[in-house]
């Protein structure tokens, strides 16, 4: 599945054309996210590469992030990628309360492809006992990215944007059903 994130409206980005995440679930508690940012990518402040580690913070600069829901309430799984191959999980029992750590959640395998005109972030992730719950079930998903610039500004992306101020937590950015697995 290959679904586009839209930018804010209140957040343009001159340096960024299009951003496609493309999402495979391979294997039960498995997930595949592939986030390819098109553009002047040589205008994107781009995190420093590090040696992979938990890491709270990383939305304040370029960042890809994944919201996962899996429909036994209101409960939802945060999961934040950097491009210097930093990562964190968290879980909330609801909008925005509740948060703490996912420790259930491995470190995940990320990969950063660099072409011209184009950067690639490759996530394998395992999701721990959300993936027990909800292998026979549709997940809802909520993808999005925060695109800072050589400049510090910083731009929201996401499959949809609720009104207002950006929002990646809201129920509105779950815009998307990810199929049970069928392996």
């Amino acid at each position: 599945m290959r679904l586009p994130l839209h930018p804010h409206p209140e957040t343009p980005c001159p340096t960024v054309d299009a951003i496609m995440v493309e999402i495979l679930r391979p294997a039960p508690g498995r997930l595949m996210l592939s986030y390819g940012i098109v553009g002047r990518v040589d205008a994107i402040r781009w995190p420093a590469p590090a040696a992979p580690a938990r890491t709270d913070g990383l939305w304040r600069h370029t960042c890809c992030e994944a919201f996962l829901r899996d429909g036994r309430g209101d409960g939802y799984l945060e999961l934040n990628l950097s491009p210097s191959t930093a990562w964190a999980a968290y879980r909330f029992d609801a909008y925005r309360t509740g948060m703490r750590p996912a420790d259930d959640i491995a470190a995940p395998a990320i990969e950063i492809l660099r072409d011209a005109g184009r950067v690639t972030l490759r996530a394998t992730l395992t999701l721990g006992d959300l993936a027990m719950a909800s292998a026979d079930a549709p997940l809802r998903l909520g993808l999005s990215a925060v695109i800072e610039d050589t400049d510090g500004r910083r731009s929201f992306w996401a499959l949809a944007h609720p009104p207002g101020q950006p929002d990646f937590h809201h129920a509105d950015g779950f815009a998307a059903a990810l199929p049970p697995c069928t392996a």
